[in-house]
Parts: structure tokens; sequence; C-alpha cells
């Protein structure tokens, strides 16, 4: 696979890179960013935690603002962060923030016009990560990480492939969509309007009946002004109850939807993925 690097920037004596390429999959140009710790300078293979980002949001956010570099050049992480959507003139869209381009909420649509462009789970859990594996000094280990719907996308995905993942995190995420306004919408959309098949996306109705199970570390605010009515994290706890899933969830006062929570903990997270990457 050809790809096009757009740009370089060191940081704390790692590379942030950029880069363009055609997706197979999505059947569009994409964009992903990618941190290389100094450690991959070395010829060390080193290994990876993908972040998924939410609606709006693009490959650049969590680069930019979460302040996770300097940690993960520590640890001897490479961070990968796509897009979170298709985009493109001929890539269908809608008028809303949280439906079509820039909320892909990392589901294969079966629905047209959708059904052209928005694979994002399959984009996530085999094209990008092959790419990657390819291009890059790294090794085959991963975990996996994300915000509001891109926390959405990480539980669904580490839950659907628990042998591929070391561990996934969460800040805030969309932790019951088939419940909430935010996945109602955008799941009618994508998959159509048999609910039956919107349970494969849903990370509460995963973690109920989940038998291998992936550590997980989730952060909420209780400050953020989506938590009763999209984000729903009681669904998530009640749901690792029944099944004894490994899953640490943290209340945060205070503390709202925005990178400025992230940023306030994101050394945790990348503390507890280094942890189980390096068994």
């Amino acid at each position: 696979m050809t790809i096009e690097n757009i740009s370089v920037n060191k940081s704390f004596e790692g590379w942030h890179k950029q880069y363009r390429h055609h997706s197979n999959v999505l059947n569009c140009e994409m964009r992903f960013a990618i941190y290389l710790p100094p450690q991959a300078s070395n010829g060390k293979k080193v290994p990876v935690l993908y972040w998924l980002s939410g609606l709006t949001c693009s490959d650049e956010n969590f680069m930019q603002k979460a302040g996770a570099l300097r940690m993960a050049a520590e640890l001897g992480i490479a961070i990968v962060a796509p897009d979170t959507s298709p985009r493109g003139a001929d890539v269908a869209d809608d008028e809303g923030y949280d439906l079509g381009q820039g909320a892909g909420f990392y589901v294969n649509a079966t629905q047209a016009p959708w059904n052209r462009h928005y694979h994002m789970y399959d984009y996530v859990v085999d094209e990008l990560p092959k790419l990657i594996e390819s291009m890059f000094p790294v090794s085959d280990k991963r975990s996996i990480a994300g915000h509001s719907m891109g926390g959405h996308g990480a539980l669904v995905i580490a839950l659907r492939n628990s042998d591929a993942y070391q561990s996934v995190s969460a800040f805030s995420p969309i932790s019951n969509p088939i419940n909430s306004p935010w996945g109602k919408k955008a799941f009618t959309a994508y998959l159509g309007r048999d609910m039956s098949t919107w349970s494969e996306y849903d990370a509460s109705a995963l973690m109920r009946k989940a038998t291998n199970l992936v550590p997980a570390l989730v952060d909420q605010g209780d400050g953020d002004n989506f938590l009763a009515e999209q984000l729903k994290p009681e669904m998530l706890e009640a749901a690792a109850g029944v099944s004894g899933y490994p899953l640490a969830l943290n209340i945060r006062e205070g503390y709202d939807h925005s990178y400025y929570f992230i940023s306030s903990f994101i050394e945790n997270h990348l503390r507890f993925h280094a942890e189980h990457l390096s068994k």
C-alpha cells in the first residue's frame, strides 16, 4: 500500500507524523497520525495504542490536546490516531454534527447511502493495523482507547476482538448507544431500523455476555453535560457486574467532556496500557 507523508514534528525525542493513503475498505482517501517514541528509532519494535476520537474530531485532536506524547515516549509506546470517518466530496454526509463525516461511529454501515464508505469498524480492526505493522517499527501487540464516540468504538472493538488487544480504555464513552439519542440516530441511519442488529455495536450489551476478558479502564467526569442522556456509564457498570468483567470505572468529580479532562488522566491510561502491553 502506498502512503504519503504530509507532516513531521519531533516531540520528546520521538516523531509525530501524519500520513494520507487510499483505503480500500472505506473507498476513499484517509488520513491518520502516528507518534513513534524514541525507542522505535533504535530498531526496536514497539507496541501500539490505537486512539479513537469523538464526534466532529479528526486525527489531530488527541495528538495536539491530550498531552500524551511525553508519557508515550517514556513508556516506549507508539500511538496511532485515525480519522473519525471517511471523508470526501463523494462521501455521504448529513447537516447534523452527529451523523456523517466526522461521525462514523466505528460501525460497518449496511444501509444506503452510508454503506458505500462507512466501514470504520473494518478499517480500525483490520486495514489500518495491517498498514501500520507493515510500514512502521511496531510489534503486533495492540491496545485501544478512545473518547466519547471513540470510547464506544474502542470498547466495542476490544470486546468483539479480545484476542487482538491487550487492554482497552475510554474517557466518557457512549456506553449504551442503543438507548442514547446519539446512538439511536446513528444506528438507524447506518444499520437500519431492525434494532436486533444494533447490540453488536453496544458495549454494555457485549460486556454483559462477555467470556473472553480484556482488562478495561473507564474514566467519566460527573460534570459532563452529556452524562445522563447520552453516556450512561451505569449501564456498563451493571453489565460488568453480570459477567464479572474486569472493568475499573472511575467517576471524577467536577470534570466535563473536554480535553481538559482527558489531559488530566491520560497518564493513568497510558501506564495502564503499558502494564498490559508488557505482558
